[in-house]
C-alpha cells in the first residue's frame, strides 16, 4: 500500500468523528412521515454542523480526485463522443446531462463532469443517512467501511442511482409510492438497472407490513429453490437486456463470499434483536427483508454477471439496519461486544476492500487529485 490509502483511512476517521456529533434518533421518525421538526433547537442546528462538515470532506475528496478509478478515463472518453453527438450505450439521461455541461463549461472539459456526479451523489447518500439514519454514525461507518462511498469514485452512474434508490426507501416506507417513482425513474435514466427496486422495495413492504412468520421464510426459501431451478430462463431474461455480458469476463458465476458473509452476519444480528428491534418496527423489518433478500440473491444467483449491481440495492440497507438494531439493544457489556464486533468485521472488509483497491480492475487507489497533481 501506498501512503495515499491514509487519505482514504483519514477520511473514514475523520468524518465519523464529526458524525458523532450528530444525535438524530428523535429526528428520524419525523423524517420518514415526511414531517420536519417545529423549530431548530440547539441539538438539530449542532446536527446540521456535523452533517455539513461530512458532506464537505467526502464531497471534497470526490470533486477533486483524478484519474481514479479504472473507468476514469473511459467515462472521460464517452463525453468526448457524447459533446461530438456520437452514439455511446449509456442512458439518455446521463448524457443529456454531460451534453449540458459540455455546453457550459467547454468540450472536452471533463472535470466540471466528474464534479457535478461526485457532489450529487455524496448529497443522495447523506440525505438518506439524515432522514433514515437513526445512528448517524454508526450508518455513515458502515457506508464507509462497506466500500460504498470509495467505491463510488468509479462507475459514477450506478453509484449514483445506487444513492437514489436508498434515498428513496423513506418514501416507499410512508406509503408515498407516487413519490417513490418519480425518484426512481429518473434515475433509470442514467442507470436502468435501479428499475429492479421497483417490485422489490414494493414487496419489502408488503412482507414488513406484518410481523415475521413462517410462510414468509418457507416462501423466500422456495424462491431460493427456484432462482437455482431456473437459471437457465433467468440467464436468458438477462442476457436479452444485458447481450453483452454472455460469456464476458463478469460471467464467471463466482460466489461473492464477502457480500454472504455480510448478509449472514446482519441476519444473525437481526435474529438476536428480533424481540427490542424489529417484532415492532415496520422500518426495521423492512431492511431486514432487504437483506434476506440479497442473501438469497447472493447464495441462489451467483451465475448473475456483475451480480452485486443487483445486490447493492438491497443489501445497501445494512447500514441503515444494523446501527438501529445496535442502538435499539438494552444498555450492558453484550450490547457493547455487539457493537465492536460489528465495527471490527466491517473494518476487516475494508482493510481487504483497500487492498484489492490497487487492482488495476478497481484503480480506486492510489488517490490522485487535479489540485496537487
Amino acid at each position: 500500500m501506498d501512503a495515499t490509502v491514509w487519505i482514504y483511512l483519514g477520511l473514514t476517521v475523520i468524518t465519523t468523528a464529526f458524525a458523532l456529533l450528530v444525535d438524530n434518533r428523535e429526528y428520524v421518525q419525523l423524517y420518514i412521515a415526511g414531517s420536519r421538526p417545529a423549530y431548530v433547537s440547539r441539538r438539530l442546528a449542532v446536527n446540521r454542523i456535523g452533517q455539513t462538515a461530512v458532506y464537505g470532506l467526502l464531497a471534497g475528496v470526490s470533486v477533486c480526485r483524478i484519474a481514479v478509478g479504472n473507468d476514469y478515463w473511459g467515462y472521460a472518453e464517452n463525453f468526448r463522443l457524447i459533446g461530438q453527438g456520437r452514439y455511446v450505450s449509456s442512458e439518455f439521461g446521463f448524457n443529456f446531462v454531460v451534453k449540458w455541461m459540455q455546453d457550459l463549461f467547454g468540450y472536452n472539459n471533463y472535470l466540471p463532469i466528474f464534479g457535478l456526479f461526485s457532489l450529487v451523489t455524496v448529497y443522495f447518500f447523506m440525505k438518506a443517512l439524515k432522514d433514515q439514519g437513526e445512528w448517524y454514525a454508526g450508518s455513515l461507518y458502515l457506508l464507509l467501511t462497506g466500500g460504498y462511498y470509495f467505491s463510488s469514485l468509479n462507475s459514477i452512474r450506478y453509484y449514483l442511482v445506487l444513492a437514489i434508490a436508498l434515498f428513496s426507501m423513506k418514501y416507499v416506507l410512508r406509503g408515498e409510492y407516487g413519490k417513490f417513482l418519480l425518484w426512481i425513474l429518473p434515475a433509470a435514466s442514467f442507470h436502468k438497472s435501479v428499475l429492479f427496486v421497483v417490485p422489490v422495495y414494493l414487496a419489502a413492504k408488503w412482507f414488513s407490513a406484518n410481523r415475521l412468520k413462517l410462510w414468509n421464510l418457507v416462501f423466500f426459501a422456495a424462491a431460493g429453490a427456484a432462482m437455482i431451478a431456473g437459471q437457465g430462463l433467468f440467464r436468458k431474461i438477462i442476457f436479452y437486456f444485458y447481450p453483452y455480458y454472455e460469456n464476458s469476463a463478469f460471467d464467471i458465476g463466482e460466489l461473492s463470499l464477502a457480500n454472504i458473509a455480510k448478509c449472514l452476519g446482519v441476519l444473525v444480528l437481526s435474529l438476536i434483536c428480533y424481540k427490542d428491534g424489529i417484532k415492532d418496527s415496520l422500518v426495521n423489518r423492512f431492511y431486514f427483508y432487504l437483506n434476506l433478500m440479497g442473501l438469497i440473491l447472493y447464495v441462489c444467483g451467483s451465475y448473475i454477471p456483475e451480480v452485486s449491481r443487483i445486490g447493492y440495492y438491497m443489501i445497501i440497507a445494512q447500514i441503515l439496519l444494523a446501527p438501529n438494531l445496535l442502538l435499539g439493544m438494552k444498555k450492558g457489556r453484550f450490547r457493547n461486544i455487539c457493537i465492536i464486533g460489528t465495527a471490527a468485521a466491517f473494518f476487516a472488509y475494508f482493510l481487504i476492500f483497500l487492498n484489492k483497491s490497487y487492482d488495476v480492475s478497481v484503480r480506486l487507489l492510489p488517490y490522485y487529485n487535479w489540485i496537487f497533481q
